[in-house]
């Protein structure tokens, strides 16, 4: 997102409210599309057994394309249109919806929403704290990413050693993890739209500052569950 913030331009107040908006809907809308998505896979008989059948060929499938998406709204924002990026991203969360689906199969509904609604707090906390912090968050941001990066090797590594103590461990890294990048990337939204205006350029940057926020989300609410959820 901070490469196209060097724009030249004295943004209003006006254009500044309306870019923090576009971004917040867009993240909203995302986290609509892919709870009706996961919801109507995980009542349609057919549609799970092509996902998780056949040795989950077809969710392999989809987590392949999950990752796909997103590389390719990342590296071509610039010169895609704001339409194609939108439609990314609707395509990014439909499918992510459809591979969240498991979740109503493995954990009970009661379990889903307690932790949706401690997802949703530890954001809404994290998001203020982002805003009205007068430090500046860019170097523990740099940190978080690279632990990040820890975190999926990690993970990938317990994926063949299947520890339940180091999958708890993982859990919990990523609970910490994600609610310090929401306030890292709360700030950075807010710092560029100081500069923002009504451009194609900043839609962009609003659905790509929305995927960030999604994804803070999404590894926050799935981390609880992990840790909290009560199984079926």
């Amino acid at each position: 997102m901070n490469n196209i913030e060097g724009i030249n331009y004295r943004p209003t107040a006006d254009d500044r409210q309306k870019f923090i908006t576009k971004t917040y809907m867009w993240m909203g809308l995302a986290l609509l599309i892919s709870a009706a998505a996961a919801f109507y896979t995980a009542t349609n008989e057919q549609l799970l057994q092509m996902i998780f059948g056949n040795k989950a060929m077809g969710f392999k499938v989809l987590a392949v394309a999950e990752i796909a998406l997103v590389f390719i709204l990342s590296m071509s924002i610039r010169s895609i249109s704001v339409f194609g990026a939108g439609l990314m991203f609707v395509a990014y969360s439909v499918i992510n919806g459809i591979t969240l689906s498991s979740i109503f199969i493995v954990f009970d509904l009661g379990s889903i929403v307690f932790c949706f609604g401690g997802a949703a707090a530890m954001f809404i906390f994290m998001s203020i704290y982002g805003k009205v912090t007068k430090q500046d968050l860019s170097k523990a941001g740099h940190y978080l990413s690279m632990a990040v990066i820890g975190l999926i090797i990690v993970s990938l590594i317990n994926w063949l050693m299947k520890s339940p103590m180091l999958d708890w461990l993982i859990s919990m890294a990523t609970v910490v993890i994600f609610t310090g990048l929401t306030a890292y990337d709360t700030q950075k939204i807010l710092r560029t739209a100081q500069r923002a205006n009504d451009s194609d350029a900043y839609k962009k940057i609003a659905i790509i500052g929305a995927l960030e926020l999604y994804l803070d989300f999404i590894n926050i609410f799935l981390s609880l569950l992990r840790l909290f959820g009560k199984r079926r």
